[in-house]
């Protein structure tokens, strides 16, 4: 399977949207007069999940030891080093000191997948230079596969089309994301980055060659541009087809087994100050499948796997098939045409989740097709490469 894995797929087709949510503008760009009681019950939500010591996510509160030790695993990550160095040497010392760090930072467990301003921290991308922010990019590009920073991109995209539905530009722009270094980036010692921003958050960790990218937060309300200046743009078509397929797949027998739910979260489980979830196993064990069915289920593990470079990539694959007898999968919601729905994939070394949201951009209270969250984690303490760091 090649490390930009994705099925064919045809264009998103036009179809009819809810009309525009109506409210009071919250700049994304810096903190607003007043938090709206929402996003005040966020903010204290995240400074008690700060107060938290970082466990990881579980399955039944309890850490499982040894699953991430330090090794040699002979991919190189100079790529990354060079790119790190190479944005820094654009900054002054003022920018360099507003992005850098402690590795031990909280900063590592304050990102948030809302767009308005919440506890945001570096440098915005929307306050630098042309040059310095290719430089900012070519560090994101460098931990990525092809694949995996064209979907980083088009998020950024599309939430610049959601300015141009909008005309709100204060809350969105293809640039309101900001990019924090932790650490000396070094071949040895332990540094990492963070680009937090609307629907994009990634968190790389870089111990020797050893790399950890998670937690990894990909969204997207619309998911296709149907007009604007990025026309065309689509996000999510794997993530939601093949996810469909494997549901669609099973018999029906085994799809009761893989519900676990009638009503879709409303977000995904591990969004953002969600570290120490305990999450039960739930839904269809890998070993009650098919081999034809276990092969789309490590096919659309591979869909959001095969966001990492190439070698970490086929890596991290490998860490993830090592624990297939412990893997499962659950579902919510419909698996027809049009339906909302939610899915997971949970082993002991990968949770996966995906899930259609309420409309924002839209004014549609209930799910629709039109906005997606996904995120990855790694359970068992090693987000944010905490257990290698440990």
């Amino acid at each position: 399977m090649s490390h930009d894995y994705a099925p064919s797929l045809n264009p998103a087709p036009a179809r009819q949207h809810p009309p525009l949510r109506r409210r009071l503008p919250m700049p994304a760009y810096e903190p607003p007069p007043k938090y709206s009681e929402f996003l005040q019950r966020m903010l204290v939500r995240a400074r008690e999940s700060l107060g938290e010591e970082f466990r990881g996510i579980t399955a039944d509160g309890i850490v499982r030891p040894g699953l991430f030790p330090v090794r040699k695993t002979g991919v190189s990550l100079e790529p990354i080093l060079r790119a790190a160095r190479d944005f820094l040497a654009t900054l002054d010392l003022r920018q360099q000191r507003r992005v850098s760090f402690n590795i031990q930072s909280d900063v590592w467990r304050s990102w948030s997948n809302v767009h308005p301003f919440l506890m945001r921290h570096g440098l915005g991308l929307h306050e630098l230079t042309a040059a310095q922010r290719e430089a900012a990019l070519a560090l994101v590009s460098s931990a990525l596969s092809a694949s995996g920073f064209e979907t980083a991109r088009n998020v950024m995209k599309l939430n610049e089309h959601a300015r141009e539905l909008t005309g709100l530009t204060e809350e969105y722009s293809e640039w309101y994301y900001w990019l924090s270094i932790l650490g000396t980036p070094s071949a040895f010692e332990p540094w990492g980055w963070q680009f937090d921003g609307h629907h994009l958050i990634i968190n790389c960790f870089i111990l020797g060659d050893q790399l950890v990218l998670t937690p990894q937060f990909m969204g997207s309300e619309p998911v296709f541009a149907e007009s604007g200046k990025y026309a065309g743009t689509q996000v999510f078509r794997a993530e939601e087809a093949v996810g469909l397929a494997m549901m669609r797949g099973l018999s029906p027998e085994q799809q009761a087994k893989a519900i676990i739910g009638t009503l879709l979260p409303g977000e995904v489980l591990t969004a953002a100050y969600n570290d120490n979830v305990r999450m039960p196993y739930e839904g269809i064990r890998y070993d009650d499948l098919s081999s034809k069915q276990q092969g789309v289920l490590r096919d659309l593990i591979g869909v959001y796997l095969h966001r990492l470079r190439p070698g970490h990539a086929k890596i991290r694959l490998e860490e993830a098939f090592d624990h297939l007898r412990d893997t499962h999968f659950s579902w919510i919601g419909a698996y027809d045409d049009r339906g909302p729905f939610y899915y997971r994939i949970y082993s002991p070394v990968v949770l996966i989740e995906f899930d259609h949201q309420p409309g924002i951009v839209y004014a549609n209270d209930e799910p629709t097709r039109d906005h997606i969250h996904t995120v990855v984690r790694t359970p068992n303490g090693n987000d944010y490469g905490k257990d290698l760091l440990r």
